[in-house]
């Protein structure tokens, strides 16, 4: 678990460091994709596991791959040209209150309990009180929109995934397939993208993330959901947000003032009361089928920045 958080965790500092010395958001996602695409079909191909064959599973892995992927790291890489690395982190973990609210729209979730609608208002009051629109400054910019875009992004591409992805045999065949759908989407954006001029430091960047931050954690949260269950796998994501902001303290030198420290205490706050569901006399837990493709946020519940 340790080894995940501080994998995903620390993609958001890769980011920036890529961003910083010289590397597109564009070409930083098309690299990102490949090389975890790269990891997965390696590590697919250990495990005996053949990419999909069913014209009907590629194209959900295709829709996947969109919103799942190319979307949501496109605009965490936009995102990150404006804000700090630790805040992007913890708007990846709003994830869960998208999906909250994408539930409520659609009628798909029924469970909204005082507690977990008092999460909801709770995790966008924090998220207002870090960006401080009020005061008209950087964080209040299209970078903000951007991460709170890629985390609604996430969002959508769980519930479609829930229903369309999970169970499935082959985890990490179907994952592979699903970043090397992304790469093909990130490589029609190309032509629009901007001249890009990087260094060595941002070349060392982005293959950690692609490889380590992208490809290796999709591995590190199968092993998770099968050997811990979907539920400590999950936990992982309330990691992701302390790791970021640590890192982007330590390595980038980036300030938190007050009131930002208490707006992400307020929203992983909010974010932990909308995961409470309602116990219904009688109920027998489920163990869930252990499927890379589910998540655990950002993106990866979280995953994957």
């Amino acid at each position: 678990m340790a080894t995940l958080a501080l994998l995903w965790g620390s993609g958001f500092l890769w980011i920036k460091v890529a961003l910083d010395h010289g590397l597109s958001p564009a070409h930083l996602t098309l690299t990102r994709c490949a090389l975890g695409t790269a990891v997965l079909l390696l590590l697919a191909r250990g495990a005996h596991q053949r990419l999909p064959r069913s014209r009907a599973l590629w194209l959900h892995v295709t829709v996947a791959a969109l919103f799942c992927n190319a979307i949501p790291f496109a605009l965490f890489a936009l995102g990150e040209q404006t804000v700090d690395s630790g805040i992007a982190g913890v708007m990846n973990a709003t994830t869960p209150l998208w999906s909250l609210l994408l539930g409520a729209v659609l009628g798909t979730d029924r469970a909204l309990h005082p507690l977990r609608l008092t999460g909801l208002f709770l995790g966008f009051a924090g998220i207002l009180l870090i960006f401080a629109p009020w005061q008209h400054g950087v964080l209040a910019g299209w970078g903000a929109g951007a991460l709170l875009a890629a985390a609604a992004s996430y969002a959508i591409a769980f519930t479609y995934m829930a229903r369309h992805l999970t169970p499935r045999g082959a985890p990490l065949a179907v994952s592979a397939a699903q970043l090397l759908m992304a790469t093909a989407w990130t490589t029609l954006a190309l032509p629009t993208a901007a001249p890009t001029h990087p260094d060595g430091t941002a070349l060392l960047a982005v293959t950690v993330l692609g490889v380590f931050s992208t490809g290796l954690t999709f591995y590190l949260n199968y092993r998770m959901i099968a050997e811990e269950g979907p539920t400590s796998a999950a936990t992982v994501g309330y990691l992701l947000p302390v790791v970021s902001v640590t890192l982007g303290a330590l390595v980038l030198n980036e300030t938190l003032g007050l009131r930002t420290l208490a707006g992400m205490a307020v929203v992983l706050a909010g974010v932990a009361a909308t995961r409470t569901r309602p116990r219904t006399a009688g109920a027998v837990p489920v163990r869930q089928s252990p499927s890379l493709t589910s998540g655990s946020g950002s993106g990866s519940s979280q995953g994957n920045a």
